[in-house]
């Protein structure tokens, strides 16, 4: 048994709590506004260290921690810091392609295959980063068993 992952937005701590409660994980369609959020199997810390490290430059070590929003039995919400999704927006094609190169070398990685999979989930990203600045949304990501 695995853990799901489901990123949305929201405008807030308070309305990503209730995000939960008012629906169940495989009604996730989004994020509030009804718009197409992230369903994945890839951690949020993961994430994080994806694009800060790969797109910014930023060493591991120096990447932030995630705000946990609520902690319930059954599930938790946490918080993705902005600069996770922000540098996502405007990068170019190039970047992109270089972050998936540079986080596929990573020792426990598996190399080009794992590269143009990255790249593709780079690219999901994107979409939802820009998605998430147009609707003034913050990231979030429901975590369950």
């Amino acid at each position: 048994m695995g853990v799901t992952y489901k990123y949305f937005g929201a405008p807030d701590g308070a309305t990503a709590a209730r995000v939960p409660v008012s629906m169940r994980p495989e009604e996730l369609g989004g994020d509030e506004l009804g718009m197409g959020g992230l369903f994945t199997k890839i951690k949020p810390e993961t994430v994080a260290a994806m694009v800060l490290t790969g797109i910014e430059g930023i060493p591991l070590h120096k990447v932030p921690p995630l705000e946990l929003v609520v902690l319930h039995p059954d599930y938790a919400v946490v918080k993705l810091p902005m600069t996770v999704v922000d540098p996502l927006r405007d990068i170019a094609e190039e970047s992109v392609g270089a972050a998936a190169f540079i986080w596929s070398t990573v020792p426990d990685r598996g190399g080009p295959r794992d590269a143009f999979d990255v790249y593709q989930l780079l690219h999901e990203w994107q979409d939802f980063s820009i998605r998430l600045h147009e609707a003034g949304h913050q990231p979030y990501c429901l975590v369950w068993p």
